[in-house]
Formats: structure tokens, C-alpha cells, sequence
């Protein structure tokens, strides 16, 4: 156990890790002094932490925008992890496996989730793409049509809900002023393919752009081939006084291949490989979801704005497990679940005081609702056989939220807020068979998160904050799918995880570049951590307490003779600072385990040189991660690593027409690594390869009418 004074001491550990060359901390501390009075930056302007347009420079919380041109230039534009491993805190990995999406993490939330995205707060246009338990897919975020994405880390998370470590949000671009079609086709190694059709003007009273893309892989490993079919359309008009915008999108993925985990025996004799249960249970998913809706956005009077938003949607999955599920108590070897979801938000927003001391504040409402069908069928050797669960499940928040900012002081200006969440799940049991009960019940939870942060100002050029706040992380249904000891229904004892978070950083804008730097350190009661995890059941417990001190600098900047810059380094300590058990039997997990999924270093960097006369560009990138723990026991980590990419393209333009090709080759070293783990995997299978050295080419075609 760690005495009460050890674990109130802040320890903000920013010692470079051992390594041969040159540390992640001293190659920013390069960048720096790179800079020259020639650099030029653009400050962007972000609305996810205020909720008001404003500059990110302005805002008392660690926050950065991705424009539209990082996101779509050389890259596929398929995954996230393509766009957001620039910046701090933010941690995408790419399983290889569209089967289980990416895993995106914040500063450590998120990082144990062992498909989709949880503990992140998912945000397309202004409507959530996260369920009201928690749990979101990034996947349905079109890259190829986005404007800009905007990473909100921190306590200023909190006001977005339940489950927000951190808060990603994506903006569709509008359309341009002319009619525009964009074709752009790609391909790579293992069979990567993507075709796409981007569209976009403005026709009369009336702004759209859509984007309608194919994307299909065979996958860099055995059984995880993927097709993919997407689509998004924006609509923005003029409706009386306000702003009417149209959002509506779909994504199907029949029959993706789920090429499991790997031991560290077969990881290291062969990566491509997958686990035999794989092929002899045909694991695979299938995805149909379909979403759309509305905001509508009005000034009130001079003073005042309301924003308000309505959305419905559907998602159907398929999964097909690693096992039969074919056990008296057994909830199958395959999972159907149908959902429909919706929700509504309305937010007023009023300049209370103008002047040399202005005063904003902002109250609102939202309440989102999930209905889902959970059945589980015996696994068949890849074929759908009897049923062993059946249930629906009702899960809703209803939240209201107050926000304001005050620039009381010439120098000073000072934000804060809070929100009430409500939670409540319910479940009926409809498969009540032998010796199975009813397992029918209901939970709900609730909880004010406040959060306050200050800035000073004592020039243009630099800004000081320091913020605190608290944090409220619900069970997904998915953590509350199973009890421990095998024992069947809903496992409604576990609770809710709880946070305090404190933050202090400083944004400098020094000779043209742009740099920023935070310190953290949050703590956690009851944790939400893995209990066991045995033929296809992962149940969930409370862990004790957990602490996360983290250090994050970022620097950016574009110089003279075409050349730009930017780097990101994250460094978090996060780890138990209780002891507790979990598993059958109970194995003890000591006080200083570190949480796992979480690596203490993390370090991007890239350096692009632009010729614009010949349309030519051309960079590297560097990313190092540093090894990653499988479970809370700590008993093996994923290594570290670190890999080089290159890229380059030309861009040619005649009349009304605009031509691009691109090549990138990523892994240039060709090493072998881990690009993500299935933290604490019920057959020691934690081990999810990352490709080879691999090839992309593409060339896309653009013409305004």
C-alpha cells in the first residue's frame, strides 16, 4: 500500500528514457532552436473547449486543431491514427484489424479498450458518435470530406459528458463556392485499395458537399481481409433567422476477418500468422449503421445564440468469436446485436457583459438514448447455431451543463462550468432456459463534474493556464455484459470510475513558432480494470486507485525555403497506487504496476520540404513508442519501437483542373513490432503485428466547374 504522502506528492517524471541517439525531449528542444524570424504560423480557431469560436491560443485547456490538408495529403484517409499521433496526449493505434477499430486513448483513457473506442468522447458536427454508455466507433468518421479535427484533452473534457478523457471531434468542410468533383484512387501493399468520389458547391440558397468511398484490404496478416463502404453528405441552407445544417452518413463492413491476437511465441516466429481457433471458428464481423441530423443555429439578438441539434441512427453487428460459446451457461459463440439510437441537444449561449471586460456564459441540455437487442448464438465452426442469450437493453444519459468566461482583468481571463449527468441502463432477460435465471435488472448512476481553468496573458506572444476539474467514467454495456465466476446476467456491481484532474501549461508564440508545453496529473478512484477473461467472457472489477502524472510539449512552425516542422512528445506515469486482486483465483496486483495499454513515452516528429513552383513536396516522419504493459499484472509488454516514413507528392493545375500523385512508404526500416495489444487476453494472445515496410500510391483528379 503507498502512504497517503506518497500519493498526494506530484511527480512529474520528464527524465529521457535510456536510448542510444538523440532523446525525444532534446529533438524538441532542437525544433525550438531552429526557429528563425522567417517562420510563419496560423493560429487556428477551435470551438470545442468554449463551445464559441475562438483562438486556440485564448483557451485555458490543451487543445489542437488538424486541418483539412494534414488529414487528406499522402495519406489513405481511412484511419485516424493516419492524422492524430501528431499530437500530445493522444495515442491512436491501428490494430490491423477493421474488425475491432482503432484503439484511441488520452492521456491513458481509453488505452485498455479491447475494441471500438471508450473513455474518448466521439463528436462528428456537433453530434455524438459516442452511445450514451460510453462506447463509439471512429470508423464512421469521413476523413475525406473533414475541414478539421479538434483534440481536446484535459478537465474541459468533462463538459462534454460521461466518459470524456478526452474529446475528438470532426468537422465536415462546406462546400466550395464553385461545383467541384474530386475522384481519387489508391492502392498498396496487401492488396490496399481505395476509390473514392468527393462532390461539393453551393447551388442557389443551398451549400453540399459529399464524399462516397470503397476501401477493401487483404490484410497484412492471414484472415484479415477488410472491405469497406462509406458515405457523407452535408447540407447547409438558410432557414429563417439561423443556419440549418443536414448531416447524414452510412458504413457497411460485410464479413470483415478478425485475425485475433498473437502469443509472444507466435508473434515472434511468425507475425503474419494467425491463432488456429481464427480459422476453425471463421471470426468475422459484419457492420451496418446508418445515421443523420440536424442543427440548427440561430442569433437570437446581438447578444444571444442558440445551438440545437436532433440525430437518429441504426448499427447492426455480426461477430462471430474465437470459441463455440456451447456451455450450460454460456452466452454463445456469437453475437447479433441490433441497435437504434437517437438523441437531442439544445444549447443558449448570451454576451452577459461587453466591453473591456467581457462576460460569455452558456446553459444547455441533452439527452441520448441507446435500444439494443443482444442475442448470442452457438458458434458452429463459423456457421450460427442455437440460441443462448436473449435480452434488450436500455441505456440513456440526460445531462444539463453551464459554461462561461470572464476577462476580468486586462491580463487575465478566467473559464469554468459544470454538468450533471445521468445514467441509467436497464435490461430485460428473455432467455430463461434450464439453468438459466432471469437476469432482468436495472442501474443508474449520476454525477456533477465541475471544471475551472485561468489564463494569463502577459503578452501576445505567451500564455499561462492552469485548469482543474473532475472526471465520471461509466461501464459500457459490453463491461457490464458478464458477472464474475461465470455466474450468468448483467454484472451490476461494478461502478462507475471517478477523477480529479489538475493542469497547468503555457502556449508560446516565439519568432513564428508555435510551441506548448502542460503538466498533469489526475487521479482516479475505482477504476474500471479486467477481471478474467475465459472463452469469449471478459468480465470487469473496480481496481482501487490509480494516478497519471504526464508531461506533453508540442512545437510547430514553417520556415524559410519551403521547409516546415513539427514535432509532439508525451511522457505519462500512470500506474496503481493501491493494491488490489482480480482473477479465479485472485492473483494481487501491487501498489507501482503500471496501467496497461499505456506507454511512458510516446514521440512524433516530422519535417516536410515544399517547392511550389514545381507543386512538389516532400517529408519524413519519426514515431517512437516505448514499451507497453498486456495486463495489470504487468507479467510481459509489447517492446518499444520506432519507425520511419516517407512520403512525397506533386500536384500539377491547368484551367479548372488540378491533378495529385503521391507515394508513401511507411516502416522504411522494416521492423518488427507491435503496433497495438489486447490488454489482459484470456489465452495470453496480446499481441496485435504491425506491417512490414509498405507501399501506398495514389493520384486523385479534381475539376471546378
Amino acid at each position: 500500500m503507498t502512504d497517503a504522502k506518497t500519493r498526494d506528492r506530484p511527480r512529474f517524471l520528464v527524465q529521457p528514457t535510456r536510448k542510444r541517439g538523440l532523446s525525444p525531449v532534446s529533438a524538441v528542444l532542437m525544433l525550438l532552436a531552429a526557429a528563425t524570424a522567417a517562420a510563419q504560423t496560423l493560429e487556428p480557431v477551435v470551438v470545442t473547449a468554449t463551445r464559441l469560436p475562438k483562438p486556440g491560443f485564448d483557451v485555458p485547456a490543451a487543445i489542437d486543431s488538424v486541418d483539412a490538408r494534414v488529414i487528406r495529403e499522402d495519406n489513405t484517409q481511412v484511419n485516424l491514427s493516419e492524422t492524430l499521433n501528431r499530437i500530445p496526449g493522444i495515442v491512436v493505434q491501428n490494430r490491423q484489424n477493421y474488425a475491432q477499430d482503432l484503439q484511441i486513448s488520452s492521456r491513458g483513457f481509453g488505452a485498455r479498450s479491447t475494441f471500438g473506442v471508450r473513455g474518448v468522447r466521439l463528436i462528428e458536427d456537433g453530434i455524438p458518435a459516442t452511445m450514451p454508455d460510453g462506447a463509439g466507433q471512429a470508423a464512421s468518421f469521413d476523413l475525406g470530406s473533414a475541414d478539421r479535427i479538434e483534440v481536446l484533452r484535459g478537465p474541459f473534457a468533462s463538459l462534454y459528458g460521461n466518459s470524456s478523457g478526452g474529446v475528438v471531434q470532426i468537422f465536415t468542410a462546406d462546400g466550395p463556392a464553385q461545383p467541384t468533383i474530386d475522384a481519387t484512387t489508391l492502392f498498396g501493399s496487401y492488396g490496399l485499395r481505395r476509390n473514392s468520389v468527393r462532390f461539393g458547391g453551393q447551388q442557389g440558397a443551398i451549400n453540399y458537399i459529399g464524399n462516397v468511398a470503397h476501401f477493401e484490404t487483404d490484410g497484412y496478416r492471414d484472415h484479415s481481409g477488410a472491405l469497406r463502404d462509406s458515405a457523407n453528405v452535408k447540407l447547409k441552407t438558410d432557414v429563417g433567422p439561423g443556419t440549418l445544417t443536414l448531416i447524414a452518413n452510412a458504413l457497411g463492413q460485410p464479413d470483415t476477418q478478425d485475425p485475433l491476437g498473437l502469443t509472444r511465441a507466435q508473434f515472434l516466429a511468425n507475425p503474419r500468422q494467425v491463432d488456429a481457433s481464427a480459422i476453425t471458428f471463421n471470426t468475422r464481423k459484419t457492420i451496418r449503421q446508418n445515421q443523420g441530423g440536424a442543427v440548427y443555429e440561430v442569433d437570437v439578438t446581438p447578444r444571444d445564440k442558440i445551438h440545437s441539434h436532433v440525430y437518429v441512427g441504426t448499427r447492426d453487428v455480426t461477430q462471430f468469436l474465437g470459441q463455440s460459446g456451447d456451455t450450460p451457461l454460456g452466452a454463445g459463440g456469437v453475437i447479433d446485436l441490433e441497435r437504434t439510437f437517437g438523441g437531442a441537444g439544445l444549447r443558449w449561449s448570451r454576451l452577459v457583459v461587453d466591453g473591456e471586460r467581457p462576460l460569455t456564459a452558456s446553459v444547455g441540455a441533452e439527452y441520448d438514448r441507446l435500444n439494443e437487442h443482444r442475442r448470442g448464438f452457438v458458434n458452429n465452426a463459423g456457421s450460427q447455431g442455437a440460441l443462448r442469450r436473449d435480452e434488450e437493453d436500455v441505456v440513456y444519459n440526460a445531462d444539463v451543463f453551464a459554461q462561461a468566461e470572464w476577462e476580468f482583468a486586462p491580463l487575465w481571463s478566467l473559464s469554468g462550468g459544470a454538468r450533471h449527468s445521468s445514467v441509467r441502463y436497464d435490461s430485460k432477460d428473455y432467455y430463461i432456459v434450464g439453468p438459466n435465471p432471469d437476469d432482468s435488472g436495472r442501474i443508474s448512476f449520476s454525477r456533477t463534474t465541475p471544471v475551472a481553468g485561468i489564463l494569463f496573458k502577459p503578452d501576445g506572444r505567451l500564455h499561462l493556464y492552469a485548469n482543474a476539474g473532475g472526471g465520471f467514467e461509466t461501464p459500457t454495456f459490453a463491461e457490464l455484459a458478464y458477472r464474475p465466476g461465470g455466474v450468468t446476467g448483467i454484472n451490476f456491481a461494478l461502478q462507475p470510475a471517478k477523477s480529479r484532474h489538475y493542469e497547468m501549461g503555457l502556449k508560446a508564440r516565439l519568432a513564428g513558432l508555435r510551441f506548448d508545453a502542460a503538466v498533469f496529473r489526475i487521479e482516479t478512484r475505482d477504476e474500471i480494470v479486467t477481471n478474467t477473461s475465459s472463452g469469449g467472457r471478459t468480465d470487469f472489477k473496480n481496481a482501487s486507485r490509480t494516478t497519471r502524472d504526464g508531461l506533453e510539449l508540442s512545437a510547430e512552425g514553417r520556415f524559410g525555403a519551403g521547409f516546415e516542422a513539427s514535432a509532439a512528445y508525451t511522457r505519462l506515469n500512470a500506474r496503481f497506487t493501491e493494491s488490489f486482486s482480480s482473477g479465479t483465483p485472485p492473483v494481487l496486483v501491487p501498489s507501482g504496476n503500471k496501467l496497461p495499454g499505456v506507454a511512458r513515452s510516446v514521440f512524433y516528429a516530422e519535417g516536410v520540404w515544399r517547392h511550389a513552383p514545381l507543386g512538389f513536396h516532400a517529408a519524413a516522419e519519426v514515431r517512437y513508442s516505448d514499451r507497453i504493459y498486456v495486463n495489470e499484472a504487468n507479467v510481459d509488454t509489447a517492446p518499444a519501437y520506432t519507425v520511419v516514413n516517407l512520403r512525397a507528392g506533386l500536384e500539377q493545375r491547368a484551367g479548372g483542373w488540378r491533378l495529385r500523385e503521391y507515394v508513401r512508404v511507411d516502416n522504411v526500416a522494416d521492423r518488427h513490432y507491435a503496433g497495438s495489444v489486447i490488454v489482459a487476453e484470456a489465452r495470453s494472445r496480446f499481441f496485435e503485428p504491425a506491417p512490414g515496410r509498405n507501399y501506398v500510391g495514389g493520384i486523385e483528379a479534381s475539376y471546378s466547374f
